[in-house]
């Protein structure tokens, strides 16, 4: 069965052997085509971190995908792009080389210690909202029963430091 997926990516470290972030960042998108077919991706988006921090800037998209893996095999292969990258989890947000995260798995509920979807903070989010409104603001969440454009119109866009990508960091 062929599942239709939204993942979110970002990265605020460039990773090694990369001369910037969005090289980087559309380099995994790439690695991730190996294993699962790219439907599209959003346009790009420079973020202040959540929470606010000293850390560098992110660079954040949403990546439609369609696969046949289940949501724990998907998992596992995104932690696996994550490390070919240089990610090494240590403390929570933290700054990182690569982050993709599962933000929903056709209209699924997964609720695990492990695997969490819809992602339990995405609606909170201008870095993963207003990325994934540019590919699917029809998209319906299936706990809050609300579109990604509804979502988008309820949170506080001025609390959060976002901007399109235009030109490189």
């Amino acid at each position: 069965m062929i599942n239709d997926v939204y993942i979110g990516i970002g990265s605020n470290l460039v990773p090694d052997g990369f001369p910037d972030l969005r090289t980087a960042m559309e380099a995994a998108v790439f690695h991730l085509s190996k294993s699962v077919d790219i439907v599209a991706v959003s346009p790009w988006y420079v973020t202040a971190p959540v929470p606010a921090s000293d850390q560098p800037d992110f660079l954040n998209a949403v990546i439609h995908i369609q696969t046949d893996l289940s949501a724990h095999s998907l998992l596992e292969c995104l932690h696996a792009v994550e490390r070919r990258f240089g990610r090494v989890r240590s403390v929570k947000n933290a700054a990182r080389k690569l982050d993709l995260d599962l933000l929903a798995y056709d209209l699924s509920i997964i609720d695990e210690d492990r695997l969490t979807v819809p992602h339990p903070r995405l609606f909170e989010r201008a870095f993963v909202l207003l990325p994934w409104c540019d590919l699917a603001p029809d998209w319906c969440h299936p706990v809050l029963d609300k579109t990604i454009r509804e979502l988008v119109e309820r949170i506080d866009l001025t609390a959060q430091k976002i901007r399109k990508y235009e030109t490189p960091f």
